[in-house]
């Protein structure tokens, strides 16, 4: 995993060879990113599917409920085909957008 960290969010790449592993590092892991907004970056992984993404449901779920935002990048997936509960976008400038919108709703109350 390569982290980097801002003040507004940590981004991470996967660098393991699999999904599996890098799913199971992140998990053994996610306490070190509690209260943290996380985007993972796929952007350079080419033979993700859209089952494999929804394996981080779980922890975009628990991010949520701690108040944060949890945005995976990944380019070329049908957008009507990814559930309402976790967010997946093409590109860097799209989570940070999500980021922001996530905190004025949580700003607002929703």
């Amino acid at each position: 995993m390569k982290i980097t960290k801002t003040k507004k969010y940590t981004t991470i790449k996967p660098t393991e060879e699999s999904l599996t592993i890098f799913l199971n590092n992140l998990e053994n892991n996610l306490l070190d990113f509690k209260d943290e907004h996380l985007i993972l970056d796929f952007s350079e992984k080419i033979n993700t599917t859209l089952k494999e993404l929804l394996l981080f449901l779980k922890i975009s779920n628990k991010h949520r409920e701690n108040g944060t935002s949890f945005v995976i990048i990944f380019e070329g997936i049908d957008i009507d085909e990814i559930p309402e509960e976790i967010n997946i976008v093409p590109t860097f400038t799209e989570a940070l957008d999500i980021i922001e919108m996530d905190a004025i709703e949580r700003d607002l109350g929703f």
